[in-house]
């Protein structure tokens, strides 16, 4: 897993922003190994997103992305409306990641690379063809995962929305202090089901989007993080009441459309790397919360939403490979651990009280559990 400084995630997203907006796909259309079954090339660029094949039949689809670039990369596959149906982050210049995504309904899709991980990134018009029967239909224990999964995430939007009205409520009264104390364990529940979370493109960013995001023209600056810019930098502003009840709705909103919520079994495995994913680019670089420097409340969450999945799919990572799961088991444990050596009363040190040795064993331990936790996607549909 590759790791990106907050400086040089900055310096990406500045270099990768003009370039972005001029670039347009210069994929191939002749067709790769996806109709036997085998990966689709994709070679990112800083200018160009090249895949092999535009076209697959619908089922288990994977992707093996290579990064040709000097950028940091991402990759994603969409759906109507921006729905992200899989994305594999942080893709260092020279490395290669797969995404295994699960797409049972023929139509038109948009594969997307993002140089510097900003922007609307450069899409390739993707197209899926006939319809396969979801996986959890023919396999009684992949059912098993995501309903249970699935009940898990219902529980944690649960705890959110009324632990963020709390939140809102003491920004709204003026409380400061009270609000300060808050914000980090109502971001618990978010950090948790966050991939879940961004599979609704638009949401998203209006809760958890930072300062220097890529935004739309006339689209505001909003969510969790400008409230925090305000209680810990800039005071509480004119129109912060106003920012806080945008972010409830933004809650609701979010509690709404995951009610319908249809998760295939990779999207579990897929959003229990992500999660790592966004350890290693935003918390451990101090990124996240750079204005409370709560990251290690964000890295907790991620951790234990990232564990959450993996156990849900446990039963089939032990039938498929009976080796991973114990490896799973102490890479979980050995962060753990580790994060605990951190804790002060019922939360964590400040990321500004951590030493560069610390940050790099979080750092190392993050890595040794990404690994086997990669390998799940391809090990549930082996």
């Amino acid at each position: 897993m590759s790791r990106t400084s907050r400086a040089g995630l900055a310096a990406a997203a500045v270099s990768a922003a003009a370039a972005l907006a001029a670039c347009t796909s210069t994929a191939p259309t002749a067709n790769d190994s996806a109709a036997g079954g085998g990966p689709i090339s994709v070679t990112a660029s800083d200018t160009a997103c090249e895949l092999g094949t535009t076209e697959a039949p619908a089922g288990t689809i994977t992707f093996a992305i290579r990064n040709a670039g000097t950028k940091v990369n991402e990759f994603y596959l969409y759906g109507a409306g921006d729905r992200i149906m899989g994305e594999v982050e942080n893709i260092g210049p020279g490395l290669t990641r797969q995404l295994i995504v699960e797409v049972h309904d023929g139509g038109s899709y948009s594969a997307t690379c993002k140089p510097g991980m900003v922007g609307d990134g450069i899409r390739t018009p993707f197209t899926v063809t006939g319809a396969a029967v979801r996986s959890v239909d023919q396999n009684t224990k992949l059912n098993e995962a995501t309903t249970g999964y699935t009940r898990y995430v219902t529980s944690q939007i649960d705890a959110l929305v009324p632990k963020t009205q709390e939140f809102v409520d003491a920004v709204k009264n003026g409380d400061v202090e009270g609000a300060k104390a808050l914000y980090p364990v109502s971001r618990t529940y978010w950090e948790r089901i966050e991939p879940v979370a961004e599979s609704f493109g638009d949401i998203d960013p209006k809760i958890d989007g930072r300062a220097d995001d890529e935004r739309e023209p006339g689209v505001q600056f909003t969510g969790y993080h400008r409230l925090e810019k305000d209680l810990w930098a800039d005071g509480l502003q004119p129109d912060s009441a106003a920012v806080a009840d945008q972010l409830m709705v933004d809650i609701r909103d979010l509690q709404t459309r995951v009610a319908t919520l249809q998760l295939t079994p990779v999207q579990l495995a897929n959003g229990a790397k992500e999660l790592l994913d966004e350890v290693a680019t935003g918390k451990i670089t101090g990124e996240e919360d750079r204005y409370s420097h709560t990251d290690l409340w964000d890295f907790k969450g991620n951790l234990e939403g990232s564990q959450a999945a993996v156990a849900a799919l446990r039963p089939v990572i032990d039938d498929n490979d009976p080796t991973l799961g114990p490896t799973l088991d102490e890479r979980f444990a050995a962060v753990d651990t580790l994060l605990g050596q951190y804790r002060v009363g019922d939360g964590y040190k400040l990321y500004t009280e951590l030493s560069p040795d610390d940050v790099r064993r979080m750092a190392e331990a993050v890595d040794a559990l990404g690994e086997p936790v990669s390998q799940v996607a391809g090990v549930i549909t082996s």
